[in-house]
Protein backbone atom coordinates (compact mmCIF):
# COMPACT_ATOMS: atom_id res chain seq x y z
CA UNK A 1 0.00 0.00 0.00
CA UNK A 2 1.28 3.43 -0.84
CA UNK A 3 0.37 5.19 2.40
CA UNK A 4 2.02 2.72 4.77
CA UNK A 5 4.69 0.43 3.27
CA UNK A 6 4.66 -1.96 6.23
CA UNK A 7 1.14 -3.45 6.51
CA UNK A 8 1.85 -4.78 10.01
CA UNK A 9 1.84 -1.18 11.30
CA UNK A 10 -1.30 0.06 9.57
CA UNK A 11 -3.46 -0.24 12.70
CA UNK A 12 -1.03 1.09 15.31
CA UNK A 13 -2.97 4.34 15.79
CA UNK A 14 -6.38 2.65 15.60
CA UNK A 15 -6.23 0.07 18.37
CA UNK A 16 -8.73 1.69 20.75
CA UNK A 17 -11.35 2.10 18.04
CA UNK A 18 -10.67 -1.44 16.79
CA UNK A 19 -11.28 -2.87 20.26
CA UNK A 20 -14.50 -0.95 20.82
CA UNK A 21 -16.16 -0.88 17.43
CA UNK A 22 -15.13 -3.80 15.21
CA UNK A 23 -17.74 -6.54 14.78
CA UNK A 24 -17.42 -10.03 16.16
CA UNK A 25 -18.43 -13.18 14.26
CA UNK A 26 -21.82 -14.92 14.50
CA UNK A 27 -22.13 -18.16 16.50
CA UNK A 28 -23.04 -20.01 13.32
CA UNK A 29 -19.63 -19.23 11.83
CA UNK A 30 -17.85 -20.72 14.84
CA UNK A 31 -20.17 -23.75 14.72
CA UNK A 32 -19.18 -24.24 11.08
CA UNK A 33 -15.52 -24.38 12.09
CA UNK A 34 -16.46 -27.17 14.48
CA UNK A 35 -18.59 -29.08 12.00
CA UNK A 36 -16.31 -28.80 8.96
CA UNK A 37 -12.82 -27.63 9.95
CA UNK A 38 -11.70 -29.53 13.03
CA UNK A 39 -12.38 -26.96 15.74
CA UNK A 40 -13.00 -28.95 18.90
CA UNK A 41 -12.29 -28.84 22.59
CA UNK A 42 -8.55 -29.15 23.09
CA UNK A 43 -7.66 -28.50 19.44
CA UNK A 44 -4.59 -26.35 18.82
CA UNK A 45 -5.54 -23.37 16.66
CA UNK A 46 -3.24 -20.76 15.14
CA UNK A 47 -5.03 -17.43 14.70
CA UNK A 48 -2.84 -15.62 12.17
CA UNK A 49 -3.03 -11.83 12.28
CA UNK A 50 -5.07 -12.19 15.46
CA UNK A 51 -5.20 -8.46 16.12
CA UNK A 52 -7.03 -7.51 19.30
CA UNK A 53 -8.34 -11.04 19.78
CA UNK A 54 -11.91 -10.75 18.44
CA UNK A 55 -11.85 -14.18 16.78
CA UNK A 56 -9.41 -15.61 19.32
CA UNK A 57 -11.94 -15.09 22.12
CA UNK A 58 -14.61 -17.09 20.29
CA UNK A 59 -12.19 -19.94 19.60
CA UNK A 60 -11.21 -20.07 23.28
CA UNK A 61 -14.88 -20.12 24.25
CA UNK A 62 -15.27 -23.14 21.95
CA UNK A 63 -12.69 -24.95 24.08
CA UNK A 64 -9.68 -24.66 21.77
CA UNK A 65 -6.11 -23.82 22.71
CA UNK A 66 -5.25 -20.75 20.66
CA UNK A 67 -1.95 -19.20 19.63
CA UNK A 68 -2.66 -15.60 18.64
CA UNK A 69 0.06 -14.63 16.14
CA UNK A 70 0.15 -10.85 15.71
CA UNK A 71 3.02 -8.59 14.56
CA UNK A 72 1.56 -5.25 15.67
CA UNK A 73 2.57 -4.45 19.25
CA UNK A 74 -0.49 -2.32 20.04
CA UNK A 75 -2.99 -4.82 18.68
CA UNK A 76 -1.25 -7.73 20.37
CA UNK A 77 -1.10 -5.82 23.65
CA UNK A 78 -4.86 -5.24 23.55
CA UNK A 79 -5.44 -8.97 23.09
CA UNK A 80 -3.07 -9.76 25.96
CA UNK A 81 -4.87 -7.30 28.24
CA UNK A 82 -8.21 -8.94 27.45
CA UNK A 83 -7.26 -12.61 27.18
CA UNK A 84 -3.89 -12.93 28.90
CA UNK A 85 -5.33 -14.68 31.96
CA UNK A 86 -6.98 -17.41 29.89
CA UNK A 87 -5.07 -20.66 30.46
CA UNK A 88 -5.38 -21.77 26.83
CA UNK A 89 -4.27 -18.52 25.19
CA UNK A 90 -0.73 -17.94 23.96
CA UNK A 91 0.28 -14.59 22.51
CA UNK A 92 3.04 -14.65 19.89
CA UNK A 93 4.90 -11.76 18.35
CA UNK A 94 5.08 -13.20 14.87
CA UNK A 95 3.61 -13.11 11.39
CA UNK A 96 1.76 -15.47 9.09
CA UNK A 97 5.06 -15.95 7.30
CA UNK A 98 7.04 -16.67 10.50
CA UNK A 99 4.82 -17.89 13.35
CA UNK A 100 7.57 -19.47 15.56
CA UNK A 101 5.19 -22.45 16.12
CA UNK A 102 6.53 -26.00 16.10
CA UNK A 103 6.27 -28.18 12.98
CA UNK A 104 3.05 -30.19 12.60
CA UNK A 105 1.67 -28.75 15.86
CA UNK A 106 -1.56 -27.10 14.67
CA UNK A 107 -5.01 -28.61 14.07
CA UNK A 108 -6.57 -25.55 12.43
CA UNK A 109 -5.34 -22.26 11.00
CA UNK A 110 -7.71 -19.30 10.97
CA UNK A 111 -7.40 -15.70 9.86
CA UNK A 112 -10.07 -13.12 10.63
CA UNK A 113 -9.91 -9.92 8.55
CA UNK A 114 -6.18 -10.52 8.02
CA UNK A 115 -5.49 -12.83 5.09
CA UNK A 116 -5.25 -10.03 2.52
CA UNK A 117 -2.16 -8.68 4.31
CA UNK A 118 -0.25 -11.98 4.00
CA UNK A 119 2.65 -12.58 1.61
CA UNK A 120 1.07 -15.65 0.11
CA UNK A 121 4.05 -17.86 -0.94
CA UNK A 122 5.80 -17.42 2.40
CA UNK A 123 2.59 -17.78 4.42
CA UNK A 124 1.72 -20.96 2.52
CA UNK A 125 5.11 -22.51 3.28
CA UNK A 126 4.72 -21.64 6.94
CA UNK A 127 1.17 -23.02 7.08
CA UNK A 128 2.28 -26.30 5.54
CA UNK A 129 5.10 -26.47 8.10
CA UNK A 130 2.96 -25.95 11.20
CA UNK A 131 -0.26 -27.74 10.21
CA UNK A 132 -0.81 -31.42 10.88
CA UNK A 133 -1.44 -33.45 7.69
CA UNK A 134 -4.96 -33.03 6.36
CA UNK A 135 -5.80 -30.12 8.69
CA UNK A 136 -7.90 -27.16 7.56
CA UNK A 137 -7.40 -23.45 7.15
CA UNK A 138 -10.36 -21.06 7.42
CA UNK A 139 -10.36 -17.43 6.28
CA UNK A 140 -13.08 -15.17 7.69
CA UNK A 141 -14.25 -11.68 6.83
CA UNK A 142 -17.08 -9.42 7.87
CA UNK A 143 -17.94 -7.65 4.60
CA UNK A 144 -20.67 -5.33 3.43
CA UNK A 145 -23.41 -7.23 1.60
CA UNK A 146 -23.50 -6.83 -2.18
CA UNK A 147 -26.98 -5.34 -1.97
CA UNK A 148 -26.85 -3.06 1.03
CA UNK A 149 -29.28 -0.68 2.67
CA UNK A 150 -29.74 2.95 1.63
CA UNK A 151 -27.65 3.91 4.65
CA UNK A 152 -24.83 1.62 3.58
CA UNK A 153 -24.88 2.91 0.00
CA UNK A 154 -24.61 6.51 1.25
CA UNK A 155 -21.89 5.53 3.72
CA UNK A 156 -19.78 3.79 1.09
CA UNK A 157 -20.18 6.65 -1.40
CA UNK A 158 -18.96 9.07 1.28
CA UNK A 159 -15.94 6.94 2.17
CA UNK A 160 -14.99 6.57 -1.49
CA UNK A 161 -14.97 10.37 -1.89
CA UNK A 162 -12.58 10.94 1.00
CA UNK A 163 -10.57 7.71 1.39
CA UNK A 164 -8.62 6.91 -1.80
CA UNK A 165 -7.50 3.49 -0.48
CA UNK A 166 -11.02 2.24 0.23
CA UNK A 167 -11.64 0.30 -2.98
CA UNK A 168 -8.07 -1.03 -3.07
CA UNK A 169 -8.22 -2.40 0.47
CA UNK A 170 -11.75 -3.78 0.27
CA UNK A 171 -11.19 -5.22 -3.20
CA UNK A 172 -8.07 -7.10 -2.09
CA UNK A 173 -9.78 -9.05 0.68
CA UNK A 174 -11.61 -12.10 -0.63
CA UNK A 175 -9.21 -12.66 -3.54
CA UNK A 176 -10.07 -16.06 -4.98
CA UNK A 177 -6.74 -16.50 -6.73
CA UNK A 178 -4.76 -15.72 -3.57
CA UNK A 179 -6.88 -18.11 -1.50
CA UNK A 180 -6.43 -20.88 -4.07
CA UNK A 181 -2.67 -20.34 -4.03
CA UNK A 182 -2.54 -20.38 -0.23
CA UNK A 183 -4.78 -23.44 0.22
CA UNK A 184 -3.63 -25.42 -2.80
CA UNK A 185 -7.23 -25.81 -3.93
CA UNK A 186 -10.40 -23.78 -4.36
CA UNK A 187 -12.03 -23.17 -0.95
CA UNK A 188 -15.60 -23.79 0.04
CA UNK A 189 -17.60 -20.72 1.07
CA UNK A 190 -20.43 -20.37 3.57
CA UNK A 191 -21.96 -16.99 4.44
CA UNK A 192 -23.91 -15.76 7.45
CA UNK A 193 -25.73 -12.50 8.17
CA UNK A 194 -24.21 -10.22 10.81
CA UNK A 195 -24.86 -6.66 11.99
CA UNK A 196 -23.99 -3.88 14.40
CA UNK A 197 -26.04 -0.95 15.64
CA UNK A 198 -24.39 2.41 16.31
CA UNK A 199 -25.06 5.85 17.65
CA UNK A 200 -23.03 8.56 15.93
CA UNK A 201 -19.93 8.15 18.11
CA UNK A 202 -20.01 4.42 17.49
CA UNK A 203 -20.32 4.90 13.74
CA UNK A 204 -17.42 7.34 13.80
CA UNK A 205 -15.32 4.89 15.81
CA UNK A 206 -16.18 2.04 13.43
CA UNK A 207 -15.03 4.11 10.46
CA UNK A 208 -11.85 5.26 12.16
CA UNK A 209 -10.93 1.67 13.04
CA UNK A 210 -10.42 1.06 9.31
CA UNK A 211 -6.91 1.34 7.87
CA UNK A 212 -8.08 3.41 4.89
CA UNK A 213 -9.88 6.14 6.89
CA UNK A 214 -8.02 9.50 6.88
CA UNK A 215 -6.97 10.36 10.43
CA UNK A 216 -6.98 13.78 12.17
CA UNK A 217 -4.52 16.09 10.45
CA UNK A 218 -5.18 14.61 7.02
CA UNK A 219 -6.91 17.12 4.71
CA UNK A 220 -9.76 14.68 4.04
CA UNK A 221 -10.50 13.91 7.70
CA UNK A 222 -12.73 16.87 8.55
CA UNK A 223 -14.76 16.68 5.29
CA UNK A 224 -15.23 12.97 5.96
CA UNK A 225 -16.50 13.63 9.49
CA UNK A 226 -18.92 16.32 8.31
CA UNK A 227 -20.25 13.99 5.65
CA UNK A 228 -20.56 11.15 8.15
CA UNK A 229 -22.69 13.34 10.41
CA UNK A 230 -24.97 14.12 7.48
CA UNK A 231 -25.27 10.45 6.49
CA UNK A 232 -26.04 9.50 10.08
CA UNK A 233 -28.68 12.21 10.50
CA UNK A 234 -30.31 11.19 7.22
CA UNK A 235 -30.70 7.53 8.15
CA UNK A 236 -30.77 7.26 11.96
CA UNK A 237 -33.87 5.95 13.65
CA UNK A 238 -34.17 6.60 17.38
CA UNK A 239 -30.59 7.83 17.31
CA UNK A 240 -29.06 4.70 15.80
CA UNK A 241 -28.15 3.18 12.43
CA UNK A 242 -27.77 -0.47 11.49
CA UNK A 243 -24.47 -1.47 9.93
CA UNK A 244 -25.07 -4.71 7.99
CA UNK A 245 -22.48 -7.36 7.18
CA UNK A 246 -22.16 -10.68 5.49
CA UNK A 247 -19.74 -12.95 7.34
CA UNK A 248 -17.76 -14.93 4.76
CA UNK A 249 -16.06 -18.18 5.81
CA UNK A 250 -13.74 -19.70 3.20
CA UNK A 251 -12.26 -23.07 4.20
CA UNK A 252 -10.44 -26.12 2.91
CA UNK A 253 -7.83 -28.64 3.99
CA UNK A 254 -4.43 -27.31 3.07
CA UNK A 255 -3.04 -29.21 0.09
CA UNK A 256 0.69 -29.84 -0.06
CA UNK A 257 0.92 -29.64 -3.87
CA UNK A 258 -0.80 -27.26 -6.25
Amino acid sequence: MTATPDPTQRFSSRVANYVRYRPSYPPEAIALLGERCGLRRGAQVADLGSGTGILTRLLLEAGARVAGVEPNDGMRGAAEADLGSHPHFTSIRGTAEATTLAPASVDLIVAGQAFHWFRIPEARREALRILRPGAHAALLWNEHPARGSEFLMDYEALVRRHAPEYDEVVGSRADGRAMHEFLGRAPQLVTFPNRQEFDFEGLKGRLMSSSYAPEPGHPEHEPLMRGLRQVFDRHARAGRVTFPYQTLVYFAPLEAAL
